[in-house]
Protein backbone atom coordinates (compact mmCIF):
# COMPACT_ATOMS: atom_id res chain seq x y z
CA UNK A 1 0.00 0.00 0.00
CA UNK A 2 2.92 2.39 0.84
CA UNK A 3 3.84 2.40 -3.08
CA UNK A 4 0.19 3.43 -3.95
CA UNK A 5 0.07 5.93 -1.52
CA UNK A 6 3.02 7.34 -2.22
CA UNK A 7 2.13 7.45 -5.93
CA UNK A 8 -0.45 9.14 -5.28
CA UNK A 9 -0.17 11.56 -2.96
CA UNK A 10 3.21 13.01 -4.35
CA UNK A 11 1.91 13.52 -7.94
CA UNK A 12 -1.07 15.57 -5.80
CA UNK A 13 2.20 17.78 -4.26
CA UNK A 14 3.23 18.21 -7.74
CA UNK A 15 -0.04 18.85 -9.24
CA UNK A 16 1.00 17.75 -12.67
CA UNK A 17 1.08 13.92 -12.99
CA UNK A 18 1.96 14.24 -16.76
CA UNK A 19 5.46 15.68 -15.61
CA UNK A 20 6.17 12.91 -12.90
CA UNK A 21 8.21 9.99 -13.57
CA UNK A 22 7.90 7.26 -10.51
CA UNK A 23 11.23 4.81 -10.38
CA UNK A 24 10.76 1.93 -8.27
CA UNK A 25 12.83 -0.96 -7.83
CA UNK A 26 11.47 -4.68 -8.02
CA UNK A 27 9.58 -4.17 -4.67
CA UNK A 28 6.81 -2.00 -6.77
CA UNK A 29 6.09 -4.07 -9.45
CA UNK A 30 2.64 -4.28 -8.18
CA UNK A 31 -0.34 -4.73 -11.18
CA UNK A 32 -2.25 -1.65 -8.78
CA UNK A 33 0.60 0.64 -9.08
CA UNK A 34 0.06 0.17 -13.21
CA UNK A 35 -3.51 0.56 -13.11
CA UNK A 36 -3.52 3.63 -10.75
CA UNK A 37 -0.91 5.29 -12.35
CA UNK A 38 -3.22 4.98 -15.61
CA UNK A 39 -5.83 6.25 -13.57
CA UNK A 40 -4.58 9.59 -12.57
CA UNK A 41 -2.17 10.06 -15.62
CA UNK A 42 1.16 9.81 -14.54
CA UNK A 43 4.45 7.73 -15.42
CA UNK A 44 6.59 5.16 -14.31
CA UNK A 45 9.75 3.16 -15.26
CA UNK A 46 9.94 0.19 -12.97
CA UNK A 47 12.31 -3.14 -12.26
CA UNK A 48 9.89 -6.10 -12.91
CA UNK A 49 10.19 -9.37 -10.72
CA UNK A 50 7.52 -10.83 -11.80
CA UNK A 51 6.97 -13.24 -15.23
CA UNK A 52 3.36 -11.65 -16.00
CA UNK A 53 0.67 -13.02 -18.45
CA UNK A 54 1.10 -11.05 -22.04
CA UNK A 55 -0.28 -10.74 -25.04
CA UNK A 56 -3.31 -12.89 -25.56
CA UNK A 57 -2.80 -14.97 -21.79
CA UNK A 58 -1.14 -18.03 -22.98
CA UNK A 59 2.34 -16.61 -23.14
CA UNK A 60 4.50 -14.45 -20.76
CA UNK A 61 6.92 -11.32 -20.93
CA UNK A 62 10.06 -13.07 -20.91
CA UNK A 63 8.80 -15.82 -24.07
CA UNK A 64 7.60 -12.66 -25.88
CA UNK A 65 11.16 -11.22 -25.36
CA UNK A 66 13.09 -13.92 -25.87
CA UNK A 67 12.27 -13.06 -29.59
CA UNK A 68 12.74 -9.38 -29.39
CA UNK A 69 15.98 -8.95 -31.36
CA UNK A 70 18.83 -6.73 -29.75
CA UNK A 71 18.44 -2.69 -30.74
CA UNK A 72 21.73 -2.21 -29.83
CA UNK A 73 24.42 -1.62 -26.80
CA UNK A 74 24.91 0.33 -23.97
CA UNK A 75 27.52 0.83 -21.04
CA UNK A 76 27.09 1.46 -17.61
CA UNK A 77 30.18 2.01 -14.79
CA UNK A 78 29.75 1.26 -11.59
CA UNK A 79 31.58 0.72 -7.99
CA UNK A 80 31.40 -2.32 -6.48
CA UNK A 81 30.95 -2.40 -2.50
CA UNK A 82 34.44 -2.04 -2.27
CA UNK A 83 34.80 0.70 -4.44
CA UNK A 84 36.78 -0.82 -7.07
CA UNK A 85 35.70 0.50 -10.35
CA UNK A 86 33.22 -1.65 -13.24
CA UNK A 87 32.18 -1.28 -16.71
CA UNK A 88 29.59 -3.02 -18.02
CA UNK A 89 28.70 -3.92 -21.91
CA UNK A 90 24.50 -4.33 -21.93
CA UNK A 91 22.47 -5.66 -24.21
CA UNK A 92 18.90 -3.82 -24.92
CA UNK A 93 16.08 -5.35 -26.07
CA UNK A 94 12.63 -3.43 -26.22
CA UNK A 95 9.19 -4.07 -27.29
CA UNK A 96 5.95 -2.97 -26.58
CA UNK A 97 3.43 -5.53 -25.70
CA UNK A 98 0.01 -6.51 -23.77
CA UNK A 99 0.57 -7.25 -20.04
CA UNK A 100 -2.19 -8.94 -18.65
CA UNK A 101 -3.27 -8.86 -15.26
CA UNK A 102 -2.08 -12.00 -12.46
CA UNK A 103 -5.60 -14.53 -13.03
CA UNK A 104 -6.56 -13.66 -9.73
CA UNK A 105 -8.03 -9.92 -10.55
CA UNK A 106 -8.81 -10.40 -14.02
CA UNK A 107 -12.04 -9.66 -13.85
CA UNK A 108 -10.95 -6.33 -11.28
CA UNK A 109 -8.46 -4.97 -13.42
CA UNK A 110 -8.42 -4.74 -17.37
CA UNK A 111 -4.90 -5.32 -19.46
CA UNK A 112 -2.44 -2.29 -20.41
CA UNK A 113 -0.37 -2.05 -23.41
CA UNK A 114 3.19 -1.19 -21.57
CA UNK A 115 6.46 -1.18 -22.94
CA UNK A 116 9.21 -3.84 -21.88
CA UNK A 117 13.25 -3.02 -21.66
CA UNK A 118 15.41 -5.96 -21.12
CA UNK A 119 19.26 -4.85 -20.53
CA UNK A 120 21.48 -7.84 -19.79
CA UNK A 121 25.18 -7.42 -19.45
CA UNK A 122 27.05 -9.13 -22.42
CA UNK A 123 30.76 -11.25 -21.01
CA UNK A 124 30.58 -10.52 -17.40
CA UNK A 125 33.24 -11.25 -15.48
CA UNK A 126 34.02 -14.21 -13.18
CA UNK A 127 33.27 -13.65 -9.39
CA UNK A 128 30.60 -10.78 -10.59
CA UNK A 129 26.66 -11.14 -11.08
CA UNK A 130 25.88 -10.63 -14.07
CA UNK A 131 23.97 -7.14 -14.54
CA UNK A 132 20.74 -8.03 -15.33
CA UNK A 133 17.63 -5.58 -15.59
CA UNK A 134 14.54 -5.84 -16.35
CA UNK A 135 12.38 -2.54 -16.55
CA UNK A 136 8.70 -2.07 -17.62
CA UNK A 137 7.59 1.28 -18.36
CA UNK A 138 4.40 3.01 -19.49
CA UNK A 139 6.56 6.01 -21.00
CA UNK A 140 6.76 5.92 -24.87
CA UNK A 141 10.36 3.55 -26.12
CA UNK A 142 10.60 3.77 -30.14
CA UNK A 143 13.75 3.89 -30.46
CA UNK A 144 17.26 2.25 -29.03
CA UNK A 145 17.72 5.66 -28.08
CA UNK A 146 14.34 5.77 -26.16
CA UNK A 147 15.14 2.65 -23.71
CA UNK A 148 18.65 3.82 -23.00
CA UNK A 149 16.93 6.99 -21.65
CA UNK A 150 15.03 4.99 -19.46
CA UNK A 151 17.66 2.73 -17.96
CA UNK A 152 19.55 5.92 -17.40
CA UNK A 153 16.77 7.13 -15.32
CA UNK A 154 16.77 3.38 -13.42
CA UNK A 155 19.81 4.65 -13.18
CA UNK A 156 19.85 7.16 -11.21
CA UNK A 157 17.49 5.05 -7.99
CA UNK A 158 20.92 4.57 -6.98
CA UNK A 159 21.60 7.87 -5.69
CA UNK A 160 17.66 7.86 -4.09
CA UNK A 161 19.26 4.96 -2.51
CA UNK A 162 21.90 7.02 -1.01
CA UNK A 163 19.95 10.00 0.29
CA UNK A 164 17.81 7.69 2.20
CA UNK A 165 20.38 5.65 3.51
CA UNK A 166 22.05 9.03 4.92
CA UNK A 167 18.86 9.78 6.46
CA UNK A 168 18.54 6.29 8.62
CA UNK A 169 21.91 5.95 9.19
CA UNK A 170 22.90 9.96 9.64
CA UNK A 171 19.96 11.73 10.85
CA UNK A 172 18.35 8.46 12.03
CA UNK A 173 15.14 9.69 11.66
CA UNK A 174 13.53 6.12 12.53
CA UNK A 175 14.82 6.79 16.12
CA UNK A 176 12.93 10.22 16.74
CA UNK A 177 10.49 10.21 19.45
CA UNK A 178 8.96 13.36 19.01
CA UNK A 179 5.69 13.75 20.86
CA UNK A 180 3.76 15.42 17.89
CA UNK A 181 3.34 14.56 14.14
CA UNK A 182 3.88 18.26 13.29
CA UNK A 183 7.51 18.14 15.58
CA UNK A 184 8.19 14.98 13.94
CA UNK A 185 7.33 16.32 10.05
CA UNK A 186 9.46 19.04 10.99
CA UNK A 187 12.46 17.40 12.51
CA UNK A 188 11.94 14.90 9.34
CA UNK A 189 12.16 18.66 6.97
CA UNK A 190 15.09 19.48 8.41
CA UNK A 191 16.78 16.07 8.14
CA UNK A 192 16.19 16.29 4.30
CA UNK A 193 17.90 19.44 3.95
CA UNK A 194 20.50 17.64 5.77
CA UNK A 195 20.82 14.51 3.89
CA UNK A 196 20.45 16.16 0.33
CA UNK A 197 23.47 18.32 1.59
CA UNK A 198 25.46 15.35 2.16
CA UNK A 199 24.46 13.42 -0.72
CA UNK A 200 24.91 16.42 -3.13
CA UNK A 201 28.49 17.05 -1.73
CA UNK A 202 29.40 13.78 -2.06
CA UNK A 203 28.42 13.37 -5.93
CA UNK A 204 29.64 17.18 -6.97
CA UNK A 205 32.85 15.74 -5.99
CA UNK A 206 33.21 12.61 -7.73
CA UNK A 207 31.69 14.61 -10.72
CA UNK A 208 33.12 17.42 -10.75
CA UNK A 209 35.81 18.02 -8.59
CA UNK A 210 37.39 21.14 -9.79
CA UNK A 211 34.66 22.82 -8.78
CA UNK A 212 35.18 26.21 -6.53
CA UNK A 213 35.10 25.08 -2.91
CA UNK A 214 33.71 28.91 -2.37
CA UNK A 215 30.63 27.67 -4.15
CA UNK A 216 30.11 24.77 -0.77
CA UNK A 217 32.02 26.07 1.81
CA UNK A 218 32.56 29.41 3.60
CA UNK A 219 35.53 31.45 4.77
CA UNK A 220 35.96 30.05 7.63
CA UNK A 221 35.27 26.53 6.94
CA UNK A 222 38.01 26.26 4.75
CA UNK A 223 40.58 27.97 6.71
CA UNK A 224 39.35 24.73 9.46
CA UNK A 225 39.68 22.42 6.78
CA UNK A 226 42.99 23.98 5.48
CA UNK A 227 44.39 23.80 9.69
CA UNK A 228 43.34 20.39 10.05
CA UNK A 229 45.13 18.63 6.83
CA UNK A 230 48.43 17.43 7.22
CA UNK A 231 51.33 18.47 5.45
CA UNK A 232 51.88 15.97 3.40
CA UNK A 233 47.67 16.31 1.99
CA UNK A 234 48.51 19.75 1.30
CA UNK A 235 48.45 21.48 -2.01
CA UNK A 236 49.29 24.71 -4.01
CA UNK A 237 46.19 25.12 -4.61
CA UNK A 238 42.88 24.02 -2.98
CA UNK A 239 39.79 22.76 -5.06
CA UNK A 240 36.36 21.00 -4.15
CA UNK A 241 37.77 17.53 -4.07
CA UNK A 242 40.32 18.61 -1.79
CA UNK A 243 37.94 20.31 0.96
CA UNK A 244 35.90 17.45 0.51
CA UNK A 245 38.44 14.84 1.31
CA UNK A 246 39.69 17.06 4.23
CA UNK A 247 35.99 16.69 5.46
CA UNK A 248 36.09 12.85 5.29
CA UNK A 249 38.89 12.69 7.26
CA UNK A 250 37.44 14.49 10.00
CA UNK A 251 34.86 11.62 9.29
CA UNK A 252 37.65 8.62 10.00
CA UNK A 253 38.55 8.42 6.21
CA UNK A 254 42.04 7.49 5.80
CA UNK A 255 42.71 9.00 2.39
CA UNK A 256 44.99 6.82 0.94
CA UNK A 257 46.29 6.00 -2.49
CA UNK A 258 44.57 2.74 -3.05
CA UNK A 259 41.10 4.10 -1.33
CA UNK A 260 37.76 4.94 -3.05
CA UNK A 261 36.34 8.12 -2.92
CA UNK A 262 34.83 8.82 0.07
CA UNK A 263 31.45 8.39 0.84
CA UNK A 264 27.92 9.75 2.34
CA UNK A 265 29.15 8.45 6.11
CA UNK A 266 32.30 9.90 6.28
CA UNK A 267 31.27 12.85 4.58
CA UNK A 268 28.28 12.82 7.25
CA UNK A 269 30.74 12.52 10.06
CA UNK A 270 33.17 14.99 8.43
CA UNK A 271 30.75 17.50 8.75
CA UNK A 272 29.46 17.03 12.10
CA UNK A 273 33.02 17.40 13.27
CA UNK A 274 33.78 20.59 11.26
CA UNK A 275 30.83 22.14 12.88
CA UNK A 276 32.05 21.02 16.53
CA UNK A 277 35.12 23.03 15.24
CA UNK A 278 33.15 26.05 13.92
CA UNK A 279 31.67 26.19 17.30
CA UNK A 280 34.54 25.96 19.61
CA UNK A 281 36.50 28.50 17.46
CA UNK A 282 33.39 30.81 17.71
CA UNK A 283 32.93 30.28 21.60
CA UNK A 284 36.93 30.67 22.00
CA UNK A 285 36.61 33.59 19.91
CA UNK A 286 39.45 32.49 17.60
CA UNK A 287 39.69 34.52 14.27
CA UNK A 288 40.62 32.18 11.10
CA UNK A 289 44.27 34.05 11.04
CA UNK A 290 45.53 32.67 14.01
CA UNK A 291 44.33 29.08 13.57
CA UNK A 292 48.27 26.99 13.82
Amino acid sequence: MRWLDNLRLSTELAGAPERCVHVGDRESDIYELYCLAEEIGTNFVVRSCVDRLAEDGTTTITKVMAQVQSSGTHEVRFRDAQGKNHCAMLSVRHATMTVRPPIGKQRQYRHQALQIIHAEELNPPEGRSPISWKLITNLPVATHADAVHKLEWYALRWKIETFFRTLKTGCRIEELRLATADRLANCIALCCVVAWRVTWLTMLSRETPASDPAAVFTDEERHLLECATPDRKRQASYDLAFYVRAVARLGGYLDRTSDPPPGTTVIWRGLSRLANLLEGARMAKLQPETCG
